[in-house]
């Protein structure tokens, strides 16, 4: 895909640069560069208010169709919309999982009256989701879900446990793929239910990573509810419903994280012409090398734009994940080198206290393991793409 601008998208660039100058003033000037990797925990209540602020004004769902409360905006303008964001410095969203993944799976999947129920909150910036895929033993490998969902007296009661859920402890509900058929394997058997955060049985437990934050969190449910009919998609095509979910993961919102990921370069650049760094042969090399392999992140970001919504993925999401992750930990570790000696020693034991150079080094510790770690997405490539065999259990 050749990702070009008209004088039409470029006018819409003007207005989303003038809305976002505007809009990131006053109460929400604080929230110019805040919540990025290692800092969700910045400024989370004026971040929430911002989320009303796009739906108010309308940025949220920008692609979705107009018929279901969107804007149904092209490819090349969601991206301009991203673009602009990155440059601006707006704040990490705290609604993206709600727009990116079940906004998007409701509209392939849901009911008529499920993206009645559920999408306005999205769209206006009230109603916060997290994600209630991975499990202890079912990380990578999806299809492992121990979590068990049973239909009783007109209720689904679901128990077990998931893991790595992204604001958990802010969501008011959960989409979870959840194992509903007794003694099925596998891809069979599995449904996605919708089930509501704030009732007992539903107990939420942060887990403290390198940078001292919380993103990520544990989730256990103990009999807790989800109504008969908030199943997306029938009862056992939970499997097809996730892989629609990830089919989309990737979309315009990767583009956004390159966009993130062009910001975080600048800064280590920014550093390493400061200190001297840059003079150094071996830290220009890694520069130089970091700089080039974000160009081909990019194009492999619009290459992927434009795919049909619920189309059967294939390894390009694999592909890209096995590209950016292991980079992005590298670009981490490059911000850090950048500063020499300086840049191994903390202000304090506090989280605010780490500076953003080493929560970055610190954080994208993790790039490579969630998400799919990089010898799954390698096992991944290796059979689907190549057709090489499987290895021993």
């Amino acid at each position: 895909m050749d990702l070009r601008f008209d004088e039409a998208d470029e006018a819409f660039r003007r207005e989303v640069a003038c809305w976002l100058a505007t809009a990131l003033t006053g109460e929400f000037a604080e929230l110019v560069d805040a919540g990025g990797p290692g800092r969700e925990h910045e400024h989370l209540q004026a971040r929430k208010a911002w989320e009303r602020r796009l739906g108010r004004d309308g940025w949220i769902g920008l692609g979705w169709p107009e018929a279901d409360g969107g804007r149904g905006l092209s490819w090349e303008r969601q991206v301009i919309f991203h673009e602009e964001c990155a440059r601006a410095g707006a704040p990490g969203r705290v609604g993206h999982i709600g727009e990116q993944l079940l906004g998007p799976t409701l509209l392939m999947f849901g009911t008529a009256e499920q993206k009645a129920r559920f999408l306005p909150g999205i769209l206006d910036g009230t109603r916060l989701w997290c994600q209630g895929y991975s499990e202890p033993g079912a990380g990578s490998d999806l299809a492992a879900v121990r979590t068990r969902a049973e239909l009783r007296g007109g209720e689904w009661h679901v128990d077990g446990q998931k893991v790595w859920t992204s604001l958990a402890t802010e969501a008011d509900w959960c989409f979870v793929l959840a194992r509903t058929e007794p003694g099925s394997l596998r891809h069979r058997g599995l449904s996605c239910l919708l089930v509501p955060m704030d009732q007992p049985g539903v107990d939420v437990r942060p887990i403290v990573q390198l940078t001292g934050t919380s993103e990520f969190n544990e989730v256990f449910f103990d009999d807790a509810r989800a109504a008969r009919d908030d199943v997306v998609g029938a009862p056992g095509e939970g499997w097809k419903v996730a892989m629609g979910t990830l089919a989309v993961e990737r979309g315009v919102s990767t583009f956004g994280q390159q966009m993130g990921f062009a910001r975080e370069f600048e800064r280590v650049l920014a550093a390493a012409r400061a200190t001297g760094a840059a003079d150094d042969p071996v830290l220009a090399e890694r520069l130089l090398d970091s700089w080039m392999q974000l160009q081909v992140l990019r194009y492999t970001a619009v290459m992927t734009l434009g795919a049909p919504a619920g189309s059967t993925p294939g390894t390009e999401a694999n592909v890209a994940k096995l590209m950016w992750a292991p980079w992005h930990r590298r670009l981490g570790e490059l911000a850090v080198d950048v500063l020499g000696a300086a840049g191994t020693v903390a202000a304090g034991p506090g989280v605010d206290e780490l500076t953003p150079a080493q929560r970055l080094h610190l954080f994208t510790r993790a790039d490579t393991i969630y998400g799919g770690s990089d010898e799954v997405q390698r096992t991944v490539i290796a059979q689907r793409m190549l057709g090489l065999p499987r290895g021993p259990a």
